[in-house]
């Protein structure tokens, strides 16, 4: 029989469908999902942890959770940050020093004793300090001038077309002498901070090194009269330096002016405020030629 014209027409393919119903949409197939990777479990392991750890209260402010777990199981190869510090300062073996006269006579001895690192990490520390002080002795004022900074070459030198030569704008081009300079130096700013107990315990220990060249003699205060090289330099070779043949540095305690201006034009002599003594001076000195007072002052700053 005839079909009312009230039902939906059926197409063939759906009548070949056996899930198709009238009405109905056709249910999809099950699908089976892939099994999730090794670092999505891992991933939500791991969130599982941080949200499951109790985190820490401080006052309050909540503070940071638990530290997470690591999602690789790979050792770093970087080294730990605290392997590069230094965390503790070591007292040195106490080095007898003798004291001499300026005649030459003993006046006694004499002990130094001060603050030093340890002997694996001496070195990179001291290292550290004199980069540091050479490279903030810098003043960084080298300055060149561009094309737009060079006085002239505003107007433009030949026309544009018709004369067979390159095109050319301004005769300040870097291309051409008196022009600007490309890439040239500009002035910069080329200090490095150190932290001051790194910088004491680098001159501790370059003090401490120094011990077995160090001469202590008395006080140099009103030593000389007059202003004269020769007195000074007989004066250092009585103590046995001989500050024309070695690098000598002669610590004083504050400014003496007649010992300054008696031997400011040695070549190979330095004479330095103990409390401004540079580090660079004292490691590149043969003698360390120290007077009574200073070598107090550097016991009470620099020893234990």
């Amino acid at each position: 029989p005839r079909r009312p014209s009230s039902e939906p027409r059926l197409h063939c393919h759906l009548l070949r469908c056996p899930t198709a119903r009238i009405g109905r949409p056709a249910r999809p197939r099950h699908t089976r999902s892939p099994p999730p990777s090794l670092e999505t479990r891992v991933m939500s392991s791991a969130m599982t942890a941080l949200a499951a750890a109790p985190a820490r209260f401080v006052g309050l402010r909540r503070a940071a959770p638990a530290p997470a777990v690591r999602l690789s199981a790979r050792p770093s190869s970087r080294p730990a940050a605290g392997a590069l510090q230094v965390r503790a300062s070591l007292v040195a073996e106490p080095a007898s020093l003798s004291v001499k006269g300026l005649d030459g006579s003993s006046k006694g001895e004499q002990s130094l004793s001060l603050k030093v690192v340890e002997d694996d990490k001496a070195k990179g520390l001291v290292h550290r300090y004199i980069v540091t002080v050479r490279q903030n002795a810098r003043q960084g004022n080298a300055s060149t001038k561009t094309r737009a900074e060079v006085r002239g070459g505003g107007r433009k030198p030949i026309k544009q077309k018709g004369t067979g030569n390159a095109r050319q704008g301004s005769t300040r081009t870097p291309l051409k002498p008196g022009g600007g300079v490309v890439f040239g130096p500009r002035p910069k700013d080329w200090s490095i901070k150190m932290n001051q107990k790194e910088r004491q315990l680098a001159m501790g220990t370059a003090l401490q090194n120094a011990a077995c060249d160090m001469v202590v003699i008395e006080g140099l205060e009103g030593a000389f009269n007059e202003v004269k090289t020769k007195s000074l330099v007989e004066a250092m070779s009585k103590v046995g330096v001989d500050v024309m043949k070695e690098y000598t540095i002669l610590l004083t305690n504050g400014k003496n002016e007649q010992v300054y201006r008696s031997g400011r034009n040695v070549e190979k002599l330095c004479i330095s405020d103990v409390a401004n003594v540079n580090i660079y001076d004292l490691l590149r000195a043969d003698k360390v030629v120290v007077e009574e007072p200073a070598l107090a002052f550097i016991q009470e700053k620099y020893g234990a």
